[in-house]
């Protein structure tokens, strides 16, 4: 098509420079250059063609030529622009017969083309330019060229050392408001823009030797500090805070003297004391990357007790950056102060920060504890209140410091049967007290209740609530006890070799070789005593703990800790090793990066130890994983991730078919519920909630659920299994019939539904009965749709209903013992049968309330099975023609600071059974009705007739109540 355009329309360059181009042609030109930058890439073969065209306009002196041909290069880039048009666009930032706006573009279109290809601009050749440059009077042009600068000596900052004075008379000129025009004075700031870049060219500068320059580049900055203060207009304090923070960094950046660096800090704590709480943040967040800087830490300590006020703050966000903050601030002196914190707060902490939480609070008890005791106080500490977010290395690394210190092994035998003896212990809590008490039992052997005995049905009667990653720890303690009690308890041998005996038949073949091998072994005699031995010293190897904090990928202000404690030395108490247990504890798994939010992926149920970073939202599926080990809670794989799970596999469609009726609200009708075919003047309306009476009859089995000024629609129904019977009751209310009467059943893929005939006509008063038999035939939360019509008088009505044929009507309550619960659950290992999720946004209920709305469910909760109290768990038999009947078990952890939240684990041995009955407990949870709508009024015509007492209308209300 361009061969057939006019010749002066692609030949502009013959165009003398200086004839003004008609205002059509300009428009033209215009349209052109828009069209161009938005549509193509700078792939795009067009280009190719346009680049003489474009050059012309840069070299030409038609300003909005020049500026548009300038615009379109910027925004558009490329290798190939940058090599044919780089020494024209260099020409125009030095040109002085050029405008300031000319100039300004052509800076940064220049920026635009050294990141595409940094080889156009000639280091040798654009060091005096750059300096020339920065010259300029216009702020414009300067700060144009300012951003140029930052990309320069970013890449290499040895060639501009000319331009490093010049930055400091900029700043200077800035500081003291010399010659800035008003436009460039934003809220009483002089170019806020200007003063960040120049600041952050400076800090690509190693160092400045000059005196004088370094002496006015202080007081420009002692300036900056000075100047800057919390004001109540948003807007100031956005560009004041940019520049103040913009020169703490250039402070430490100079490693400034500690007067300024204590004048930072005492600046930063006034940030952290407001009521703000972006300020707060930024406060928060600058203080923990001064940790870096000498000298620093001893002043930020003076702020302690704030910071710690800013850990129990409500936003998520600031508790991070408190939690990085006294963090990277601990030490020797006050390293008892901060843990205790942290546990106090580790109960109280969002289920996201818990993990962290726990991760930092026993790398700080091992890098400074006092004494042996203390540090294994903490850990048993944070294993009883985190058990969930506590990793395996936690506990591996305290058996470590057990084994390698002589004086700490009755200390920690005793705390172990101290914890042990709890009646609700977190299996973690099993693992690490069950290891200890087999090796160093026998040093209590002296004391009160400590006999091999005692010691050995302390440990026993925590095995029913374990998995099957615990037993074989169980069993090594089991073999531990037996060598040591001496002389031999045939008794208590008996016992021990039951249970061998018990599990040489496992299906796991860690727990079958253990009990095999064990029983072998504790028949050898005195021989046993050596093999048996206490395992020796562990050899010294950096913390996994630390070493796992350092590997973390997270922002500067977290990175700036996480490099200070890796720099401190650690206390002189604790001198351990970094190599896993043997002989009882499981082999560690390789752990990546600490991160935030963590779910395990139902994609790969082999490998649960890859680790990815992940943001949380309330109630939706996260596809990030967090690598931690298979759960050592029987009662759900919490060993880390607060999971959330996907559909397995196929039932993921059942996603996208959920119920609409299961989460909507109760005040208002729900628009698919009724649909009028006719647009008349008086559109029929229903004078009930549709959606609040579809509601109710999720849980009831019989009521309204449907009443308009002509009709009522009742239902009634039985379910057995996986069959059901409804009987719909269609009443007439008035004196004249109802004609065209007709139903239809649109069922979902799962269910067989089969109508009874429903006749034409009803006549006045009556009411006819339309029986419906359901067959469940699998799992799934859709629903069924009654599309019922009827005509009356010149009023044609159409209404779809959805009808309470829902997954919770195939429950049936079943009561299960611990007998039967543990080796199901445990069979159950992880996703897809096993699923858990953080539910958020539930109305607050106590256990009881909890336990009841479950069973109005069909879910029967049992009590005791849970050792935890503010834990609930239930049971129950679905029942399809599919899968027949299947147990359900059903799990769910309460926050008793936070009862708006709740972390729920569902197994069964259906997969889709499993995802559509925890969304549909989800779904009733998140929508509970918090205060009770009225329904809205009946319409004012047509006017509802009187009914009396023995009308069948009546007479089905009174039937269906």
């Amino acid at each position: 098509m361009w061969s057939e355009a006019p010749e002066s329309t692609i030949q502009l360059e013959e165009r003398p420079e200086d004839e003004e181009l008609p205002s059509v042609a300009v428009k033209a030109v215009v349209v052109g250059y828009i069209v161009t930058s938005c549509l193509l890439n700078e792939n795009h073969d067009f280009l190719r063609l346009a680049i003489n065209t474009v050059r012309n306009d840069i070299i030409g002196r038609n300003e909005t030529s020049q500026c548009l041909a300038l615009t379109l290069v910027g925004n558009i880039g490329g290798r190939e622009f940058a090599e044919s048009l780089a020494p024209d666009v260099q020409k125009l930032i030095l040109s002085s017969g050029c405008r300031p706006l000319v100039r300004k573009k052509a800076a940064l279109c220049l920026l635009r083309l050294f990141r595409k290809n940094p080889d156009v601009v000639s280091v040798d050749g654009w060091a005096d330019r750059m300096a020339q440059l920065l010259d300029e009077r216009d702020l414009g042009v300067l700060t144009a060229s300012m951003s140029l600068l930052v990309a320069l000596v970013s890449n290499n900052h040895e060639a501009y050392w000319t331009c490093l004075p010049k930055c400091v008379k900029i700043l200077e000129r800035l500081a003291r408001n010399q010659d800035v025009p008003q436009e460039y004075t934003y809220y009483g700031i002089p170019s806020p823009w200007l003063q960040v870049k120049t600041m952050r060219a400076l800090q690509y500068f190693p160092t400045i030797e000059d005196p004088n320059t370094r002496r006015t580049l202080f007081e420009v900055l002692q300036r900056i500090l000075m100047g800057t203060d919390v004001v109540k207009n948003v807007n100031k304090n956005n560009a004041s805070h940019a520049v103040l923070f913009e020169a703490l960094a250039l402070v430490m950046h100079l490693d400034a003297e500690k007067e300024m660096l204590s004048q930072c800090v005492t600046l930063l704590g006034k940030f952290i004391a407001v009521r703000e709480p972006n300020i707060r943040y930024l406060g928060l967040e600058n203080m923990t990357r001064m940790l870096i800087v000498a000298d620093v830490q001893e002043i930020i300590k003076r702020h302690q007790a704030q910071i710690i006020t800013s850990l129990k703050d409500p936003d998520i966000s600031i508790c991070r950056r408190a939690l990085d903050l006294l963090y990277g601030m601990c030490d020797v002196t006050n390293a008892k102060d901060i843990v205790e914190e942290l546990l106090q707060y580790l109960s109280l902490a969002d289920f996201t920060m818990r993990e962290e939480l726990s991760l930092k609070a026993a790398i700080l008890a091992e890098k400074f504890a006092p004494d042996l005791s203390w540090y294994v106080d903490v850990i048993l500490q944070l294993i009883e209140k985190a058990g969930d977010f506590i990793s395996d290395d936690i506990w591996f690394r305290v058996v470590q410091f057990v084994t390698n210190n002589d004086d700490l092994q009755p200390y920690a035998a005793a705390k172990a049967k101290e914890y042990l003896d709890k009646p609700a212990v977190h299996e973690k809590m099993v693992q690490v007290c069950a290891y200890i008490l087999g090796e160093y039992s026998h040093l209590l052997a002296r004391r009160p209740g400590c006999s091999p005995k005692e010691i050995f049905s302390i440990i026993h009667e925590k095995l029913p609530t374990v998995r099957t990653t615990t037993i074989p720890i169980l069993l090594s303690a089991y073999a531990k006890i037996l060598m040591h009690t001496q002389p031999p308890d045939k008794v208590l041998q008996n016992q021990i070799w039951a249970i061998f005996t018990k599990y040489e038949s496992c299906i796991d073949s860690e727990i079958q070789q253990r009990a095999v091998e064990y029983f072998a072994l504790s028949r050898k005699g005195d021989a046993l005593m050596d093999i048996l031995a206490e395992m020796p010293k562990f050899p010294e190897r950096q913390s996994s703990l630390i070493k796992k904090a350092e590997d973390a990928e997270g922002d500067t202000a977290e990175q700036s800790a996480i490099k200070l404690r890796a720099q401190q030395q650690p206390s002189n108490a604790l001198v351990v090793t970094d190599q896993h247990p043997t002989n009882g504890a499981p082999q560690p798994v390789s752990v990546g990066q600490l991160s935030v939010v963590k779910a395990p992926n139902m994609d790969n149920t082999e490998d649960h130890n890859s680790t990815e970073q992940a943001p949380s939202q309330e109630n939706e599926i996260i596809s990030k994983v967090d690598p931690q080990p298979p759960s050592a809670d029987l009662l759900s794989d919490l060993l880390g991730p607060l999971a959330i799970e996907g559909p397995p596999g196929d039932a993921i469609q059942y996603e996208q078919n959920a119920a609409p009726g299961l989460d909507g609200g109760s005040d208002a009708v729900d628009g698919s519920a009724i649909v009028p075919v006719a647009v008349e003047t008086n559109t029929i309306q229903p004078i009930v909630n549709i959606a609040e009476r579809f509601r109710v009859l999720c849980l009831k089995d019989s009521g309204i659920i449907y009443e308009d000024p002509y009709i009522q629609i009742g239902i009634k129904a039985e379910w057995r299994a996986h069959h059901g019977r409804l009987v719909l009751f269609l009443g007439n209310k008035n004196t004249s019939p109802l004609i065209s009467v007709q139903a239809l059943i649109l069922p979902p893929a799962h269910l067989k539904m089969e109508l009874s005939l429903v006749p034409d006509t009803i006549p006045p008063r009556a009411q006819v009965q339309c029986p419906l038999e359901v067959v469940n035939l699998q799992p799934s939360r859709d629903v069924a749709v009654l599309d019922f019509s009827y005509k009356f008088g010149t009023n044609m009505v159409n209404i779809k209903l959805r009808l309470p044929a829902v997954l919770n009507k195939f429950l049936q309550p079943i009561s299960v013992s611990a007998e039967e619960f543990f080796p199901q659950w445990r069979s159950l290992a992880g996703p897809p049968l096993k699923l858990q999720e953080v539910v958020r946004g539930v109305r607050p209920m106590t256990l009881p309330e909890m336990a009841n709305l479950l069973h109005s469910f069909g879910l029967m909760s049992s009590q005791g099975l849970d050792p935890n109290p503010n834990n609930l768990v239930a049971s129950t038999t679905f029942c399809s023609e599919k899968t027949r009947g299947v147990l359900c078990l059903v799990r769910i952890e309460t926050d008793p600071a936070d009862r708006t939240q709740l972390r729920m684990t569902l197994a069964s041995g259906d997969p889709t059974l499993t995802f559509e009955l925890k969304e549909f407990i989800k779904e009733q949870l998140v929508s509970i009705p918090t205060v009770p709508q009225a329904p809205p009024a009946p319409p004012a015509a047509p006017p509802t007739p009187q009914i009396p007492p023995n009308d069948p209308a009546a007479l089905l209300a009174g039937l269906l109540s």
